[in-house]
Order: C-alpha cells, then structure tokens, then sequence
C-alpha cells in the first residue's frame, strides 16, 4: 500500500514540477521589417555600403529568451523594397522549406518555434542569393539562455560583438563566393567600431570595473572565414562553446569560431588595477582591417555599459 501510494506522490510531484516549467516557459513576439537603405561602415561615415537589414540597422536587433520560451515571430517586406528576404533562426528546427521561405515585397512571414537548445546563435536572411543576403548585412544573434546556470556564474557585464566581413562590390556574387575582394572586417556593423587606438574616428569602447566578470556573447557573420579570437593582455576565464554552459571550456587563449557560429566566452580583469584589453580576431588580414575591440577596465567605468540595451553599443 505504501509503495502505490509513494508512486502516487511521485507522479504528482513530477506533474506539479512539469506544470511549473510550462507556466515559467513563455511566449515572446518579435516582429522584424526588411529595410534597403545606404549605411555607413566607418565611424567617420563616409564609407557607405548599399545595405540590407532587419529593421534598417547592422547587426538586427538581438532576440535574448530562455531555454523552453517560444518565439513568435513576423517579418515584413515592405512593397517599396526592390529583393525578396526571409528569416533563418539557427536557434530553430523547423522546415526549411516552410518557415525559412523567402517572401516577396508586400508580404509578410509569420511562424513559431520552441527555443530548445541554450545558446548563442546566428540569425540571418535566407532569401537568395544568400550569400549576398549576409554581406549587405541582415543579420544578428538570438540568445538562448539556460535553465540550468549551476556552471554558469552571474555576469557583472554582458557585450554583443557580431563580426562581419566587409565587400565594397556586393553585387558581385561570384567574387563574394571565392571570398575576393574584401577590404574591411565589421565589428557591430563598422570597421573599428570601439578602437580608438587604430581609429581616431572611434569614439567609443566597451567598459568594465577592475575585477568584473565581462561576457561576451561573439557570433562570426563572415561569409567565408572563420575566427580566431582573442584577448591581447587576458585570457579567456571560460568559454561555452555555442554559449551552452554543459560545453566549458577554461583558461583559453584564442578559441576558434568557424563561419556562421556563436560563442560566449567570460574575461575577468585584475582586481588591483585599471588594464586595457583588445579583443581581436586574431588572423592578421581581419584584425588589421577592423576586428580590434578594446575592453577598458577603470574604476569609473559608465554604469550602463554592458546592461540593458546597453550590451549591444551602436
């Protein structure tokens, strides 16, 4: 009698657990638009690419739910547009012939998906060319974060960096798909985006306290080339691989992200000092084109960076 009532008690207990999980779980509605319009890729913002996005910057916005959430999603190709453009979630397992369709201007996508797996992902249009798609600059990250955060200590900080490469003639598929002709590397949608030392034009960086916990949530958006990165002056304190903390890493020097992957990766300062870090791909053709990020850790530094809005720095 005691082992069936003990069973009954446990079935209730695992029902009532199931039940809270599904009411934690949520529904979060994101509603992108596909708009073709000229931006600049250089700080000084004379350098201007014909680009493509979602919701006329570069990278798109970032999509940040929790492991089990749902994400109901729409995208809108205005009539004015000229291309096709379409949606592929690499957080997602859908349809590829289904949801990822491309639609025409004047139509409008609209489809759900369950955010399984923790992580850091690429999003990105899917409309062909692709290639092309990526280049003018429709994409950006969706972060998944997990339930389970025993392995993933609290952040003081959180950075998005998005690394793009960067093709003045983007009409030129072909040279695209041999990787010919790239003259710039992208870090949220600009060459030098936070490096005044390299670029006088630069006028901002990311900020941390001496000692602060600093994630970075890194997703490589080049079309060909993977990246190699890394902290000049630190080292990476853990990095979860595709940003799921059952994938750990610790104490690394340059980790590896190969083409349309994501990353998050943790850097703890010196506690007893102000220090300055640049965060770089560490293949000199990309570094020395526009993928250096400086990371200054001060005591003053701006208490809304890294928070908020403020972890993907326009």
């Amino acid at each position: 009698m005691n082992i069936i009532k003990n069973t009954a008690v446990a079935v209730m207990m695992l029902a009532g657990l199931m039940s809270a999980q599904q009411v934690l779980a949520k529904t979060v509605k994101v509603t992108m638009t596909a708009m073709e319009l000229d931006l600049p890729v250089n700080n000084k913002g004379d350098v201007k690419m014909a680009a493509w996005t979602f919701d006329g910057s570069i990278p798109g916005k970032p999509v940040r739910v929790k492991e089990g959430d749902t994400i109901d999603f729409t995208l809108i190709n205005p009539a004015g547009n000229k291309n096709s453009h379409a949606m592929d979630f690499h957080a997602a397992q859908v349809d590829v012939l289904n949801e990822f369709a491309s639609i025409k201007p004047g139509q409008k996508k609209h489809f759900k998906f369950e955010a399984k797996v923790p992580g850091v992902f690429m999003y990105h249009c899917g409309a062909s060319s692709m290639v092309q798609h990526i280049v003018k600059g429709m994409y950006g990250v969706i972060i998944v974060e997990p339930k389970d955060t025993k392995d993933y200590p609290k952040a003081d900080r959180e950075y998005i960096l998005i690394q793009q490469q960067y093709f003045p003639d983007t009409e030129n598929i072909t040279a695209l798909l041999e990787n010919k002709d790239w003259k710039g590397s992208l870090i949220n949608g600009k060459m030098f985006h936070y490096d005044p030392v390299h670029e006088p034009n630069a006028t901002q960086v990311l900020e941390s306290k001496p000692g602060e916990r600093v994630r970075i949530f890194f997703v490589n958006a080049n079309i060909n080339n993977p990246v190699a990165l890394h902290p000049i002056a630190g080292i990476w304190d853990r990095v979860y691989i595709n940003g799921n903390p059952k994938n750990t890493l610790y104490g690394i020097q340059t980790y590896n992200v190969a083409v349309a992957s994501g990353v998050t990766l943790d850097i703890v300062s010196p506690a007893d000092r102000p220090t300055n870090v640049a965060i770089v791909d560490h293949a000199m053709g990309a570094a020395l084109r526009g993928a250096i990020t400086v990371l200054m850790n001060k005591p003053d530094a701006d208490p809304t960076k890294g928070r908020g809005d403020e972890i993907l720095i326009r």
